[in-house]
């Protein structure tokens, strides 16, 4: 199911959302939890994340906390699907997803609504890379709600 989603991938990089099936996305989002469960993935912090990096900074929030996140994923949290635009990995496919959680500010006290992007690589040996973990730059618009 999920090949048939892959090729319907449309030239501007975003899933033909016609043909993106609930039952695909619940079977990626269950291999990416395994993944998760199994220590088989890493947030990506370098310096071309910086947004990642400043979610980390800007708020109570460690590895744990970033876990227990991506465990309580579920299909209505799904946007989209983009096609990879690094030379050489356009083949794969990446997974956009959207929540709303609470944090705590790391300098102050208030404790606010966090809505966050979080794309995934799930490479073909099930190991996972969270390109982005961190605040919506814009509204996302969620395919299932």
């Amino acid at each position: 199911m999920i090949e048939k989603i892959e090729n319907n991938i449309i030239d501007n990089g975003a899933c033909d959302e016609t043909d993106v099936d609930k039952e695909a996305i619940e079977q990626y989002l269950s291999e990416v939890k395994s993944a998760v469960r199994n220590n088989r993935y890493r947030i990506d912090r370098n310096s071309k994340r910086q947004a990642n990096i400043n979610l980390f900074l800007d708020y109570v929030i460690d590895e744990a906390k970033a876990k227990e996140i991506i465990l309580s994923l579920t299909v209505m949290d799904f946007s989209k699907i983009l096609r990879n635009e690094h030379k050489g990995f356009e083949h794969e496919r990446l997974y956009v997803f959207g929540k709303d959680v609470r944090l705590l500010e790391r300098s102050g006290t208030k404790e606010r609504t966090v809505s966050l992007y979080i794309k995934f690589n799930k490479l073909e040996d099930c190991y996972v890379i969270v390109i982005s973990f961190h605040e919506q730059r814009y509204p996302l618009t969620y395919y299932f709600r």
